[in-house]
């Protein structure tokens, strides 16, 4: 080991620098902005000009805040590690023996002899721009070892002045919500069990004012789908951090000896231009694996809910493939005793008396009109109505054996961390996909977890995953939980999209679509095109709004299209021929956001990845105060291009208030013009929506 060396980690856009040469755990002096390619002199003068300072009243050597931060060394916030030996050794520490730094990947070994610990860690800058760091803890005594927490953190500088996280409820996730980054602990902690509809997705730190297109922000996310936590701390006496990891219930980790817990991934970002920089590193990181073109889906739920009659269900399909659906998804309903939400969860085998002949003759009707087929699970769960709990009632998962937790939509969650439970589970869902001709699996979570151990279920959920994943490698899966109630990077390495809420209304998924688009790219997100009466809201919106909506997603149709107009068809059908034109761009490309000045309208877009071509959205979701909307301008785009600038109406042009001679006429201008100056757009109704595509 080399006591002297002071590890950086940098690309074109961030840097991290670790300062290894102290007596304790590694030390990040630097996280943001890149310092480019500088020699070791640079970064130790760098280290030491930075640590050193002893205030009055204070420990007699310098405190510093360590990648796990210490009590034992005087950290007087929020412990990286936590826990115990029968009352003993809640405050080790740590030495480093070992380090390495290979391929932008920095690792290291620390010790405390007398508590008879070992952490190893992690830090990886990743080829996306992302920074992601781990920690195992191994317990080398002879006795058990109880673990309370073991969470990440990195520094946030003293001029990240302002926080902006996310809260939300069911139909109406990821809301924001910004504050000062003031003196204490902002923490946010999930006992839900599941992500949760009210878990942040990211927390995010910038300088005061930041926004989509400026400032400069740091932003951290804990990729675990059970119960996590995600911090910012600062207080007189110390730097300020951002952190997180895995929240852990009392006396649910208990590391026998030689045993070792691993934290989930802390994935971390950095950006100089603002939030849109942050998703710019999120979605590179999320495309490293590569999906072929989205198909357009059609789902059955709000066209018939538990209503599973075969001729009404072809009827639906011939009608979704004339208008162009590629993927046909029966929901909920299709298993023994599902005729209501009240049973049946857990029988996974095809209803024979609602199906007879099983799933087959729908499924070759499906297949026959050049569609793919869809069915939808929610394995985890069980109803006491059911011949599985029948036969378990022990499966149940709860405080203890014996004891209900309260129900929840009428079930109950199944226990697949039980190795019986598991193998059962395995079992069903891998026996349909076997006997059928299925290429996507909508996973739906209905529930919390109540006083529940989560952590192994966690676990549990995550294995079923990978060995379905590896029985199955056609199938494609979707994370479905109450809609957007569990949308993380743990869940997202094991799925190919999510559904992003179960709210449907267009007004209400441009919000929620915003927001979750900080971190996952559009076509992860599952964005459908719900009927024009929501059923999660009561609201009435025109179809163009609706499909202007959902077209910056994984596009879908939620919708009884048998009830539809000839018009409506019509429409969808001119809007699903767009998406497949503009898919492509719009799932490849840089997702932007202008920072436009009137709060009752919204502009945001795709820029290819070339800056050959961009498609955007002007959304006007209220009325303005304004007589006259601001101008629209365009970020992202080569300054020294000229663009041709048409406006798109697959399902319709919006309603205006007032007139405009001018309209909707293409017009020719450079870039810098369109992203400094912008154009000047008629006057829409409020929850009205344009499309304008740029080549």
């Amino acid at each position: 080991m080399n006591n002297s060396e002071v590890v950086h980690l940098h690309d074109a856009t961030s840097s991290v620098v670790i300062d290894v040469r102290g007596a304790g755990l590694p030390v990040v002096t630097h996280w943001g902005r890149t310092l480019g390619d500088v020699g070791q002199d640079a970064l130790r003068a760098l280290a030491d000009v930075l640590t050193g300072t002893i205030p009055n009243s204070s420990p007699d050597h310098a405190v510093t805040v360590a990648l796990l931060p210490e009590a034992g060394a005087g950290h007087s916030g929020r412990p990286g590690l936590r826990g115990h030996r029968g009352g003993e050794h809640f405050a080790p520490s740590l030495a480093v023996t070992s380090f390495s730094v290979e391929d932008s990947i920095f690792r290291y070994v620390a010790e405390d002899s007398a508590a008879e610990l070992t952490v190893t860690g992690v830090v990886e800058l990743a080829p996306s721009g992302m920074l992601r760091l781990r920690h195992t803890v191994r317990n080398d005594g002879s006795t058990p070892y109880w673990l309370e927490g073991l969470e990440t953190a990195l520094p946030a500088p003293a001029h990240a002045g302002e926080l902006l996280d996310f809260t939300g409820r069911w139909a109406r996730e990821r809301s924001p919500q910004r504050h000062p980054f003031n003196y204490g602990s902002w923490v946010r902690e999930n006992r839900r069990g599941r992500t949760g509809p009210d878990a942040t997705i990211g927390l995010l730190a910038g300088t005061p004012g930041f926004s989509f297109r400026s400032g400069e922000v740091w932003a951290v996310h804990v990729a675990w789908s059970g119960n996590h936590v995600t911090y910012a701390e600062s207080f007189p006496d110390s730097t300020p951090v951002l952190g997180g990891g895995e929240l852990l219930l009392p006396g649910e980790i208990m590391l026998a000896p030689g045993e070792t817990y691993e934290s989930p991934w802390l994935y971390a970002a950095y950006s100089s231009e603002g939030i849109d920089g942050i998703s710019a590193a999120f979605h590179r990181q999320l495309r490293e694996r590569t999906l072929r073109p989205r198909p357009v889906v059609l789902n059955t739920w709000e066209a018939v809910y538990f209503d599973h009659d075969l001729a009404r269900l072809k009827s639906l399909a011939d009608t979704a493939a004339a208008l162009g659906v590629e993927r046909f998804v029966l929901d909920d309903g299709w298993f023994r005793h599902r005729r209501d939400d009240t049973a049946g969860l857990g029988d996974w085998y095809v209803d024979e008396t609602v199906w007879p002949d099983g799933l087959t003759p729908l499924i070759d009707h499906v297949r026959s009109l050049g569609m793919e087929f869809g069915l939808w699970f929610e394995p985890e769960m069980i109803n006491t109505d059911s011949d599985l709990y029948r036969a378990h009632p022990d499966w149940v998962l709860g405080p203890r054996p014996g004891v209900l937790p309260p129900s929840w939509r009428n079930q109950q969650v199944l226990n697949i961390a039980h190795p019986d439970a598991y193998a059962y589970i395995l079992d069903r869902v891998s026996s349909v996909l076997s006997d059928n001709d299925i290429a996507f699996v909508k996973w739906d979570h209905n529930r919390d977890l109540i006083g529940a151990r989560v952590h192994d279920q966690t676990e549990a959920f995550y294995r079923l995953l990978d060995e379905l994943r590896l029985r199955h490698p056609h199938v494609e899966i979707e994370s479905c939980s109450s809609g957007g109630s569990r949308i993380d990077l743990g869940v997202l390495s094991r799925t190919d999209r999510v559904w992003t809420s179960d709210c449907n209304d267009a007004l209400e998924r441009q919000l929620i679509q915003r927001w979750t688009g900080v971190f996952l790219p559009p076509e992860l997100m599952g964005a459908h095109v719900g009927p024009t009466h929501s059923h999660t809201t009561g609201r009435t919106h025109d179809l163009s709004f609706r499909v202007a909506t959902a077209m910056f997603g994984h596009f879908g149709i939620e919708w009884d299209i048998n009830s539809a107009t000839d018009a409506e068809r019509a429409g969808l059908q001119a809007a699903i021929e767009y998406y497949k034109d503009v898919r492509s761009l719009v799932h490849s490309g840089v997702s932007v956001h202008s920072d436009h000045p009137d709060p009752a309208a919204w502009v945001h877009g795709v820029v290819a990845a070339d800056q050959s071509e961009a498609l955007f959205c002007y959304a006007q979701i209220a009325t303005s105060v304004q007589h006259k909307p601001a101008r629209v301008r365009f970020p992202g785009l080569d300054r020294s291009r000229t663009y041709q600038l048409t406006f798109d109406a697959p399902a319709g042009l919006p309603r205006l208030i007032g007139r405009d001679d001018k309209k909707w006429e293409p017009v020719s201008l450079p870039g810098s013009m369109l992203g400094d100056v912008g154009i000047q757009l008629p006057v829409l109704e409020p929850e009205q929506a344009v499309l304008m595509r740029l080549r």
